[in-house]
């Protein structure tokens, strides 16, 4: 069988005529030879068939079929198979097709009913088409912050998940932006009053560790001084959104999958007055010239738009179809089913806390939500275990703590395995 070429023989000669050299060889004359590959060492072409046939082979030696009970940011959650049905079709083409709003007004629509669905769960005014997950949200949201009361400094929880204060600190550093920390006490961010010199405090809500914060114990000394919230937007549908400026978080949640770590994206959510500086994309709602509703971008602050130094953000795209998933799941489940989901997932996760509490297991959480975090003795070897078992077992955040998950898709049966092995 011959492999497919893109160039004939004819084409390369007529290109090296053109760059003036003699072979393909000399195109790569300036690569010092100890650094170049000795071919490729490919094997030989298959057909369809046989290569499907190895494909499935190698995909048989994967383990799929755990129980899952690790979270920290990314949740095995139920997707109902209609998400991906309607998000497939054609009138959701691509991330780009907003800028064409006289053929998009399905891309936009969905956008703009997702911005209304981000604003109603989170109580707040404004809401963006989204960013790349929740970690750079966090860290548009204190970018956003410096620019509003032109400050340099930030403060942030150290209940905030550990991978976002990580970004934080890059676009921070990038930014002259002065970061600081709340330590915890417990598991929990003490009462704080915030310095009049800050941009902004931000913190997690369930934080990293499960905890269930109360936002009063943060109070600012300066009405200036911005409220961040990174909200798990599940929990939202039981509890009470925490008053804050900004609120942030990530959508992966909402009827999109694990999928090895992403794609994933981030919502961002303010108060009315601070709407101009919200980066990424924003869809409005209007009429066109025959008196029909329609729908376009506006308030235009990315640097497709507008002059790069004006923009609120330079590297700030959207994840448009994380969006529109989310959207298609809000849309399926309703605000009782959103509810359903979320109070499954925390009576699973009461229910195995308590399992594991009656067998002597110490639970540090006082309140918590679906993550909780329990104290044994060598954490990796526990989870080593229960992989042995079939589950996953959580997360280790040190040598004798694991951080447990659990969602609407954990079983009785997979909570009572889980106690019996550990």
């Amino acid at each position: 069988m011959k492999n497919f070429e893109a160039h004939t023989d004819e084409t390369r000669k007529e290109m090296l005529k053109e760059l003036g050299l003699q072979k393909l060889e000399d195109i790569y004359s300036q690569i010092p030879q100890n650094i170049r590959l000795n071919g490729l060492e490919l094997p030989d072409g298959m057909s369809e068939m046989a290569l499907q046939s190895e494909i499935k082979e190698l995909s048989a030696k994967n383990k799929v079929n755990y129980a899952s009970f690790a979270g920290g940011g990314a949740y095995k959650r139920y997707i109902p198979a209609a998400v991906s049905a309607v998000s497939s079709r054609f009138e959701f083409n691509t991330a780009y097709t907003p800028y064409q709003p006289e053929i998009s007004q399905g891309t936009l629509q969905v956008i703009y009913e997702y911005q209304s669905m981000i604003c109603n769960i989170t109580g707040q005014d404004v809401s963006n088409a989204c960013v790349y997950d929740a970690a750079t949200a966090c860290a548009e949201a204190v970018l956003m912050a410096s620019r509003i009361n032109n400050r340099k400094k930030c403060l942030i929880s150290k209940g905030l998940n550990p991978q976002y204060i990580e970004v934080l600190k890059t676009y921070c550093e990038a930014a002259d932006i002065e970061i600081e920390f709340i330590e915890l006490s417990g598991l929990k961010t003490p009462k704080t009053e915030v310095d009049e010199d800050f941009a902004c405090v931000i913190y997690q809500f369930p934080n990293f560790y499960g905890e269930i914060e109360d936002a009063d114990n943060i109070k600012t000394k300066d009405s200036k001084t911005l409220k961040i919230c990174c909200a798990d937007i599940t929990s939202l549908a039981l509890l009470e959104p925490p008053e804050c400026d900004i609120t942030v978080g990530e959508l992966q949640s909402l009827g999109n999958s694990l999928s090895f770590g992403g794609a994933y994206g981030g919502y961002m959510a303010c108060q009315e007055r601070y709407k101009r500086q919200l980066p990424g994309r924003i869809v409005g709602r209007t009429v066109d010239a025959d008196g029909k509703q329609a729908f376009t971008l506006t308030l235009q602050t990315r640097e497709q738009h507008i002059r790069r130094e004006k923009a609120t953000s330079n590297i700030c795209s959207n994840q448009a179809l994380i969006a529109l998933q989310a959207t298609v799941y809000l849309t399926l489940l309703g605000k009782n089913g959103l509810k359903e989901a979320a109070f499954l997932s925390a009576k699973n996760a009461h229910n195995l806390a308590k399992k594991l509490s009656d067998k002597g297991i110490t639970v540090l959480n006082e309140d918590f939500f679906n993550e909780f975090v329990i104290e044994t003795e060598n954490a990796k070897q526990q989870l080593k275990k229960l992989k042995d078992c079939g589950i996953l077992g959580g997360i280790a955040i040190d040598d004798k703590k694991i951080l447990i998950s659990a969602t609407e898709t954990n079983t009785e049966a997979e909570i009572d395995k889980y106690s019996e092995c550990f």
